[in-house]
Parts: C-alpha cells; structure tokens; sequence
C-alpha cells in the first residue's frame, strides 16, 4: 500500500455518512459460537487478501470454509475514521495503475469500477508549493531534477537486474549514479520521490527489488498496469469494494468479526486456531493473511515454531510504517495547491504536507496533514499526542512565520507500528533479502499457507499485491481439498552465498 511518487496519490479522505447495508457497518452485536468447531478451509484475516481468498474458494466449490477477522468490520489496513465532522483514511486508500490498452488490468480497478467507486485523479507536478525552515522558498527545480534521478535509478538497477549483478542498497545505486543530495532541499525531494513510496529510506532498501516492483505496477512496457493514480473520493469509503465483493458471496455463517486469534496449532494433517474468548475452529487447511509485521512479533503464537528456514525469511523482511497526521482549522491558512513539501535540517521531519481544503477534495473543511515514514514514524508514537501535534505545529509556524497560527481544532493520526493487528503499514524489501527469503516467506509450513502483499515479490507493499496472493494461494489451497495436485511452494533449507566470503 503506497504512494508512487512519480504520480500524485494522496491518502483519501471522506465525507458524508456511512453506508447502512452489507458489511461496511461494524458489527456490535454478540454474535455465539460453539466452543470449538470444524470447517475445510480456515482463512485467517479480513482484508483484501483474506477476502479474495474466501471468494476464490467459493469460486472452486468449496464453501465449506470460516474467514476471521479481529475487528468489527472487513477491510484490514482500509481504514477509516470519523475526524472534524468528516471521515478520513488512515490506512491505504488509492488505486495505483488501471489498465493501458487492452493490457493486464489492476483488479482493485476492476473491483472499484464493479462497485461504482467513486475516484478522482491528483495532480502532482503541477500542484506543489515548497518550503523549508525560513519560509516558502521555491525549489521546485530540485524537486524536478529528483523525479528525474528516480528514473535513472530505476533505469541502471534495471541493467544490474538483467547482467545478474549483485544487488545494492537504494542509496549506493543514487550514490553509484552521482545522485546523493547535498542539502536540505534535495534531502525532502528525494525523500518525496522514494520514502514517501517505500516508507523506509534508501539505505534501508534494496536498489534492484524497489525498481523492479515500481515497474511491475507502473510500466506497461514491464508488464505494469498504468502509470495513473486513482483516488477513491466515495463518501462510503474506500473499503466499500472489498465489502460490496465480500457481500457478493459470504454467508453469515462463513464470518466471525471481533474474534482475536492467539495461537495457531500446525501440522501435515491440519490447522488449528485458538482465539482470545477460548473458543476454537480446526480446519483441514488454513491460509494465514496476517502482516509481516505481526508474524515478526508475538502477538500469535504458532505452535510448533516455525522452520528455521522460515524464521529467518520473515525476521530479513521489512515492515515500513506511513503515518498520516490530520489537523483541522477554523479557516485555511496554507498553500492552495494540492502539496507541500517541507525541507528540515533534519531529513524525514514532517516533510510531506497535503491540504484537503481544496476543490474535488473537501473545501472549506478546514483539513490539512502531514506524513512522516519509517523510523521517525516509529519516533512519534511513543510520544503524547500533545508532543506530537506541538511539533507539527512548530513546523508549520516555519512555514508560515508571518501568519499567526491558532490550535487546530481536532488532531489525530494512527499509531500502525504499535497497532497489535498489524505492527507497520507495509512490507518493503530490504538490501539483503535474496528471492530464496522471499520464497521461504510465502512457503506453507504443514498445512498452513500464507497470503498478503508481503508475499508477492513482483507488487509487494501494493493493494493489488493482497489481491493476487490471496487469489493465487487460494486455488493452491483449493486443489489440496479436491485432491488435485497439492503441492508445497518453493522453499530453501538454507540461503547461501553464491560465492563464500
């Protein structure tokens, strides 16, 4: 779930009231379970994977199957929340790549257009202003040029992947290409153009994984969908795809809400899930669409431990996490474009500002916000609230130093690292993650399969990543149930060097 940089993809926000049918309405009442009971297929997770998944196997005959999800409602990391007499996301709310020609088409469009999605398209080069600690301060020639060194990036790890060379961090490619920022403005323009995708920096990221996964989404020429961003702008919310489709096919009996999982027994002969009220379901096959972030913690025990081989995968992949921070006004005081980019002394300091005070937005709303990533993300949740708004409101008293700034009126912002249900926002590939990792990652261990955008290699970190792994693990699931070729993924016992050190 990102933003591709290149192309303007701004997180949604909503208004209006919530939708009164299907399963976009949390449930609150109790629902009663048997103490423990049996299904064919258990699908652990109600986002867009899990959903996918359980809609795959109704589509292979077999409904004889239990989707589980912790909230109240179906949707995972589409999230919304009520903000300012509004409704804001603060998880994933864009569609990124349609369809060029008669090319592959995104199913998240498909799924979008099916569902009379509401969407609208930003504009990015042409609706930024930018800033630094004095003042507005025009760099947008910087911040040009940075759209340009992605694209030499993307281009030489490009010509690295196709010579098999050996991988480097994001940050030796710009580096190897002369493109290393200098200063503060170049800093922020970079950061718009690779954390704000990856919400990890260079450094932390692999040069040949992130260009190739930009591509499959965005270059036809690669097999990609579009270079078009959509934004949903349905005052349902954007999670109303994945309820409407979930809607299309799910029996009440097919769904538990409000149920937390706590461990997971496995084994060659079946799955069992024991959730936090006691009770339990056992099942033939599972598929587990939890995040890595949870997998890399706690907070579900699996019984037995997993396989060394898949304990490393999942302990070498990454979680980033994208923190949006909305803030209401009485009035609109700032820019009148879409964007503001903010350079600190300190690079990643609140440097991505978005305003929804706009046309095709919501105007006059009186909202604007900021996103910070990866570790500094992880910075301000461990501060108050009260700290975290007193710093963004000190940066945009430096923004603005001649207007005298009130308190906002509402503020908030989602804490997804400490978020138990998902611990980060999502995947991204780190420098010395091999595709072995990735595939001991996605392998089943016993009976229990995984699905989720951390395990697609070509569109990780995408919407349309969960939907395919969900698709695709589902018809693996599928054919072990009707005894038609059940095969185990790929998987490695050991990651070696090709050449020892």
């Amino acid at each position: 779930m990102r933003l591709h940089l290149r192309h303007i993809t701004p997180f949604l926000l909503l208004t209006g009231s919530r939708v009164v049918h299907g399963f976009a309405i949390p449930t609150r009442e109790p629902q009663t379970y048997s103490a423990n009971s049996t299904t064919k297929v258990l699908v652990l997770g109600g986002g867009v994977a899990g959903v996918i998944a359980a809609r795959t196997l109704h589509e292979q005959g077999i409904d004889d199957f239990v989707l589980i999800e912790a909230r109240d409602e179906l949707g995972g990391r589409l999230h919304s929340t009520p903000f300012g007499g509004h409704v804001v996301e603060l998880g994933a709310n864009w569609i990124q790549g349609t369809q060029t020609g008669n090319g592959p088409i995104n199913p998240i469009w498909e799924l979008a257009q099916k569902h009379g999605l509401k969407t609208h398209i930003s504009d990015f080069y042409g609706s930024l202003k930018t800033f630094d600690e004095t003042g507005e301060v025009d760099f947008v020639d910087v911040f040009n040029a940075s759209v340009n060194n992605f694209d030499k990036y993307v281009d030489y790890s490009g010509e690295r992947l196709s010579k098999d060379l050996v991988d480097l961090t994001a940050r030796s490619t710009y580096d190897y290409i002369g493109k290393r920022p200098r200063n503060a403005h170049e800093m922020a323009a970079e950061y718009m153009n690779f954390d704000w995708e990856y919400a990890q920096t260079p450094l932390q990221s692999s040069g040949i994984a992130t260009a190739r996964n930009s591509n499959f989404t965005f270059e036809p020429a690669a097999g990609g969908f579009s270079d078009d961003n959509i934004l949903s702008i349905d005052q349902r919310g954007y999670k109303t795809f994945i309820q409407q489709e979930a809607k299309s096919f799910l029996k009440p009996e097919q769904l538990r809400l409000n149920t937390l999982v706590n461990y997971v027994e496995w084994s060659d002969s079946g799955v069992k899930a024991v959730f936090s009220d006691g009770s339990s379901i056992s099942a033939d096959y599972a598929i587990c669409t939890f995040s890595l972030g949870v997998l890399k913690n706690d907070d579900v025990k699996f019984v037995p431990d997993f396989p060394d081989y898949k304990t490393e995968a999942i302990a070498s992949m990454t979680m980033g996490t994208y923190t949006k921070i909305f803030l209401q006004f009485p009035q609109k005081f700032w820019f009148d474009t879409e964007f503001g980019l903010y350079a600190d002394s300190e690079r990643g300091r609140y440097p991505i500002w978005q305003s929804l005070d706009k046309e095709g937005f919501l105007p006059e709303s009186g909202i604007i916000f900021v996103t910070v990533t990866g570790d500094f993300s992880e910075r301000i949740e461990a501060l108050s609230d009260t700290e975290v708004k007193e710093e963004t409101m000190s940066v945009l008293r430096s923004m603005y130093p001649n207007i005298t700034i009130p308190e906002p009126s509402d503020f908030t912002f989602h804490r997804w690292f400490n978020d138990p249900l998902y611990r980060g926002s999502y995947s991204n590939w780190p420098p010395s993650f091999v595709r072995q990792h990735h595939d001991n990652f996605r392998a089943d261990v016993g009976r229990l399969y995984f699905a989720g955008e951390g395990t697609s290699q070509d569109y990780y970190g995408y919407l349309h990543g969960a939907y395919f792994e969900g698709r695709d693990i589902a018809d693996v699931v599928a054919k072990c149930v009707h005894g038609n070729g059940c095969v185990s993924l790929q998987r490695y016992e050991e990651v070696k060097n090709t050449v020892p050190y």
